[in-house]
C-alpha cells in the first residue's frame, strides 16, 4: 500500500482463469462504493489518467486493472489463446478477487463492450454502468430523431485514418520510437475536437511503459476470437442505470453510435462531453468526472 497525495493506493494481484493473474489498484475511501474502470483493447489500466482517477476517488473506492496481455498482468495469449468474452469474465474475476459484491462499472472502447457483457450476463454485480467510446452489442436498428429505422450495419464506420494506422505493421525500433508511434496514434484517436497536447500523451505512455516494464506493443486483443459478443435481448431488458457518454469528435464509434447505444440498452441516457474524441485529454477530465459522479449518485 502507498499514498499518492491524499489518496490511499493499494496494489494487488487477483486470479483469473487459466493461471492468469491480473494486476489491480484501489484508490479512495475504503468505505466508498466501488467503481471499477475497464480500459480498451491493448490498454493498461494505467491508461486511465491520474487526475480523472483522483477525481472519481473523492467519492468512490476506485479500482483499475490491467487486462490480460497488458501492463503487469499475465501475458499468455500466444501459449493459451482466449476469447474477447473471456476478458468480460475477467471483470467479474476482479470483483471476486477483491471481495466486491457489486460495483459501478465505467468502460471505455472495448472496455465499454466488456461492460455491456457483464451488464447482460451478471446484472446483479452492477450498481450502475457508464459506457464511453463504444458501440452497442445489439442488432436492434437505430431510430433517428426524425423517425425511420437504420440497420446497424449502415451506421457510420471507423474513420479511414484510424483504420490506416491500425493496418500499419508495428516494428520494434526502440522505446523512444515506440513512444512517438503511440503519440501519433493518440493524435488520430483524439479526433481534432480539442487542441492536441503531444507532451501529455508522451508522459502517459512513459508511465505505461514504466508500469509494464517493457515497450513491446501488444496485439493479443486484436487476434482474440470476437464471436458470441452480441447481447441484444438482454440489453433490451436491462434494469441497471446506464449512462452513455457521447463524444462529438469520436473517430472510432462516431455519432449517432451513442444514441443508438442508449436506444439498445433499456433505460440508458446520453450526456455529451464537448470536443471529446476517442481519448482522455485533460480538457475532458472535469466534465467526464462530473457526469460519472452525478450518474453514480443518482443510481445510489
Amino acid at each position: 500500500m502507498s499514498v499518492r497525495g491524499t489518496a490511499r493506493v493499494e496494489e494487488r494481484f487477483v486470479a483469473a482463469g487459466d493461471g492468469v493473474r491480473l494486476w489491480t489498484e484501489q484508490r479512495g475511501p475504503a468505505g466508498g462504493e466501488p467503481l471499477l474502470l475497464v480500459m480498451g483493447a491493448q490498454a493498461s489500466g494505467v491508461g486511465w489518467p491520474e487526475p480523472l482517477v483522483d477525481a472519481l476517488a473523492e467519492r468512490h473506492r476506485v479500482i483499475r486493472y490491467d487486462h490480460r496481455d497488458t501492463g503487469r498482468s499475465t501475458w499468455s495469449f500466444d501459449e493459451r489463446p482466449y476469447r474477447i468474452a473471456d476478458l468480460a469474465d475477467d471483470v467479474v474475476a476482479v470483483l471476486d478477487g477483491l471481495g466486491i459484491a457489486r460495483a459501478h462499472l465505467v468502460g471505455m472502447s472495448l472496455g465499454g463492450m466488456l461492460t455491456q457483457m457483464v451488464l447482460a450476463d451478471h446484472p446483479e454485480r452492477v450498481l450502475s454502468a457508464t459506457l464511453i467510446g463504444t458501440s452497442a452489442l445489439s442488432t436492434a436498428p437505430y431510430t433517428p430523431p426524425g423517425g425511420g429505422s437504420v440497420p446497424v450495419e449502415e451506421l457510420p464506420g471507423i474513420a479511414p485514418e484510424v483504420l490506416e494506422m491500425w493496418a500499419r505493421p508495428v516494428a520494434d525500433l526502440g522505446e523512444e520510437a515506440e513512444i512517438e508511434r503511440r503519440v501519433e496514434h493518440w493524435r488520430v484517436l483524439a479526433g481534432g475536437g480539442l487542441p492536441f497536447d503531444a507532451d501529455f500523451y508522451r508522459a502517459l505512455e512513459r508511465r505505461v511503459i514504466a508500469h509494464t516494464g517493457h515497450h513491446r506493443a501488444g496485439t493479443a486483443h486484436g487476434r482474440a476470437e470476437h464471436s458470441g459478443m452480441l447481447r441484444t435481448e438482454a440489453l433490451a431488458r436491462n434494469e441497471v442505470p446506464v449512462l452513455v457518454v457521447s463524444a462529438p469528435a469520436e473517430p472510432v464509434f462516431p455519432p449517432p453510435h451513442p444514441r443508438h447505444l442508449a436506444q439498445a440498452v433499456r433505460g440508458a441516457y446520453v450526456v455529451e462531453v464537448p470536443g471529446m474524441g476517442h481519448a482522455l485529454p485533460p480538457e475532458v477530465h472535469g466534465p467526464l468526472a462530473r457526469a460519472v459522479l452525478a450518474h453514480t449518485a443518482s443510481a445510489a
